[in-house]
């Protein structure tokens, strides 16, 4: 198989649309605490994304990327919350730890960015139509999955450079996008916690 190939098969194994929370997001079921959790803890993760594209040599899409954490930030501003630096959820807290050290390389950052991004656009669009059709909050909760749900271009950046990796790098670059994608889907279960189920 191809790098892609085996990246693809790594994230369908942790697909993120089939969490539990995010099917509880889109059906209108998941608490609004349980949504300002998420704003809290998994902002920690949006503000590392930069560190990851400068390991990798594009200031212009890290930049991007910053600016993008102030629209999280405005999202858990509107729910009346602030991304914590630390998160205290502890499968959050080995991801973000995680991500620390596979943004620090070429090759581990490109997959580990890419079980993100490349699922990022569907996640974002599931998102911001749960939050439009079945909660009443501000629109201010909206702008980061709008800009989101329509972006390609992240994930086929990763994929352009990952063709030009040695073998050896290209194998790092799997096995990191391998680790992030279930560090992902952890994430989300130890914030889908007892508290935040629904009812």
């Amino acid at each position: 198989m191809s790098a892609k190939e085996e990246m693809h098969a790594a994230v369908s194994k942790w697909n993120l649309l089939q969490h539990p929370f995010y099917q509880a997001w889109s059906a209108g079921t998941l608490p609004v605490e349980a949504l300002r959790a998420y704003a809290r803890e998994y902002g920690a993760l949006v503000g590392l994304l930069p560190r990851a594209w400068t390991a990798l040599g594009d200031g212009e899409t890290a930049d991007e990327e910053r600016e993008h954490a102030g629209l999280w930030d405005a999202f858990a501003h509107a729910l009346e919350t602030r991304v914590v630096e630390k998160p205290s959820v502890t499968q959050v807290q080995a991801l973000t730890s995680s991500a620390r050290r596979l943004f620090d390389d070429p090759a581990t950052a490109a997959g580990a960015l890419y079980a993100f991004e490349v699922q990022q656009p569907a996640t974002a669009k599931s998102k911001l139509d749960g939050v439009r059709e079945h909660y009443r909050l501000p629109t201010a909760v909206e702008p980061y999955f709008e800009l989101h749900s329509n972006n390609q271009d992240e994930a086929a950046k990763l994929l352009a450079r990952i063709d030009n990796f040695s073998a050896d790098e290209q194998n790092r670059t799997i096995h990191a996008c391998s680790e992030m994608a279930e560090l992902l889907w952890n994430a989300l279960s130890g914030i889908y916690g007892e508290d935040c189920k629904p009812g």
